[in-house]
């Protein structure tokens, strides 16, 4: 199961911004890019030509695109796999934090037994629950207060070909352990709270916002390719269960109002540069 943050954990830079950029202006478009708009895109983040041109390259050798040859010039198709690694991504970043917020206390629970000699599997086990919103009791004990992640679960248990030793259950806490308590030990939301108040001070109201057309471009894609990483990182815990006046939320309006702002002029200014490469 390859998602794209599975690319960007592995690549930083031009690469991880060059995907946002194919995320968010060319797969809802065509589909297809000018190498030229590659650069010129890149360049508002103030990534070199060079540095896009590698960039585009590696994404061509991962198969996300592939190259059609125009005279001298190339024009960077998104592949099958690649339209749907991106719209997989998209659907994950743009239907975060709106899922009804009703929850009854019950936990979705799923223990597996993986020896330690199988440390690969584990790894898998763990990072594939993660992407899915579970936290962690222990290495091989996952948690999550919605259930209906369960099919999931047992998709990645069956890939994993762990099915005989694995069991999921859905249950309340008892008396012993509180949700609260529950919710710290299996996920850091110190850690998270962190990263959403990095956001909101770096992409808050009090920062003006571009003018152009290409910095609304490039404020774009530094926005939602800082902005992705949170729907893989926050696990959309109930409102019940979250410190009064959780700073996620006003991460999101910051989000949403940031990316409404400039869209209309970032997508002006891509469409300019196409229709020029033309």
């Amino acid at each position: 199961m390859t998602t794209i943050d599975d690319l960007t954990s592995r690549h930083s830079g031009a690469t991880s911004l060059l995907l946002t950029m194919l995320g968010e202006f060319v797969r809802p478009a065509d589909g297809a890019v000018w190498t030229s708009t590659i650069v010129a895109g890149l360049e508002t983040v103030g990534i070199t030509e060079r540095n896009a041109r590698q960039a585009v390259a590696r994404l061509g050798e991962q198969g996300i695109v592939e190259p059609e040859r125009i005279g001298r010039r190339t024009r960077w198709h998104l592949t099958t796999a690649g339209a749907l690694l991106l719209g997989t991504g998209a659907e994950r970043i743009y239907s975060f934090g709106r899922r009804a917020d009703d929850w009854d206390g019950t936990w979705l629970l799923v223990i597996c037994s993986i020896p330690e000699t199988q440390r690969a599997v584990r790894h898998r086990f763990r990072t594939q629950l993660t992407f899915e919103g579970f936290g962690f009791l222990a290495p091989t004990i996952a948690v999550s207060p919605h259930v209906d992640r369960e099919k999931a679960a047992n998709d990645i248990i069956a890939a994993l070909d762990l099915a005989d030793s694995a069991v999921t259950f859905v249950a309340s806490s008892g008396s012993l352990t509180p949700d609260r308590t529950i919710l710290a030990n299996a996920w850091d939301l110190d850690d998270l709270a962190a990263r959403y108040d990095e956001f909101v001070r770096r992409f808050g109201e009090h920062h003006a916002a571009p003018e152009s057309g290409d910095a609304a471009f490039g404020d774009i894609v530094l926005l939602v390719d800082t902005w992705r990483r949170f729907p893989f990182a926050d696990p959309e815990l109930p409102s019940e269960l979250l410190p009064a006046g959780w700073i996620g939320a006003r991460a999101h309006a910051v989000f949403d109002a940031r990316r409404e702002a400039q869209r209309a002029a970032a997508v002006t200014w891509y469409e300019s540069c196409e229709a020029a490469a033309s």
